[in-house]
Formats: C-alpha cells, sequence, structure tokens
C-alpha cells in the first residue's frame, strides 16, 4: 500500500471512528456501536502502526513516537469515557483528557514532515 492511501485509510478510520464516539456518547444505550467502535480502535493501531513505520524515513522518530503514544491515549479515553459513562460515574476528566491528547495528534501530525502545512 502506497502512503497516500494508507495516509487517507488512517484519516478516514479516524473520521469514522470519532463520529461514532460521539454518538456512543449521545445514545442511551450504545452497545452495538462501542463494539463497532473497538473495532474501528484496531484499524486505527494497525494503520497507524504502518504510518509510524513510514515516519521512522523522515528522521523524526521521536516526535513521531509521541504522536503515537499520544494516539494511543486518544484512543484509550475515549473507551474510558465510554466505559464510565455506561457505568453511570462522572467522565468529564475523560472527555476533557481525550480533547486534550487529540489536539496534541493534531498539533504534531501538521507539524511533521510527512503532514499538511497549512502554514507554508
Amino acid at each position: 500500500m502506497d502512503f497516500l492511501a494508507s495516509t487517507h485509510l488512517h484519516i478516514t478510520t479516524w473520521v469514522v471512528a470519532l463520529i461514532l464516539f460521539f454518538v456512543a456518547l449521545a445514545i442511551a444505550k450504545p452497545k452495538v456501536v462501542h463494539m463497532i467502535l473497538r473495532l474501528f480502535y484496531i484499524l486505527i493501531i494497525i494503520t497507524g502502526v504502518a504510518l509510524f513505520i513510514k515516519g521512522m524515513d523522515f528522521g523524526e522518530g521521536m516526535l513521531y513516537g509521541l504522536k503515537f503514544l499520544a494516539g494511543i491515549l486518544v484512543i484509550g479515553m475515549m473507551e474510558m469515557t465510554l466505559v464510565k459513562k455506561a457505568k453511570g460515574k462522572p467522565f468529564t476528566t475523560f472527555l476533557v483528557l481525550m480533547f486534550v491528547f487529540f489536539f496534541i495528534v493534531l498539533f504534531l501530525g501538521f507539524k511533521l514532515p510527512m503532514g499538511i502545512n497549512f502554514l507554508a
């Protein structure tokens, strides 16, 4: 799979996962949506690992590693938010952390050489 196709697949899985996450957050009993979202977590991780390996060719290994770690933390916070909501416990902290890590991932994604440079 070439670089552009794997990037588009990764972005598409993230967009679908975010939509599923907010749908699961909005509905009362999101069991089926949550299970589909978990499948997308796996797809995100697989495509992310493929991009991470390709990112090592650009010489910014540490920043790609931080982006990878932040991406895993986004997935973890999404999962914890939905689990806490399902149990009826407060989940706002995990939701806020998810957004913080998500913006870190976006920042690094746009800053690193494989990303889109909007400022140039």
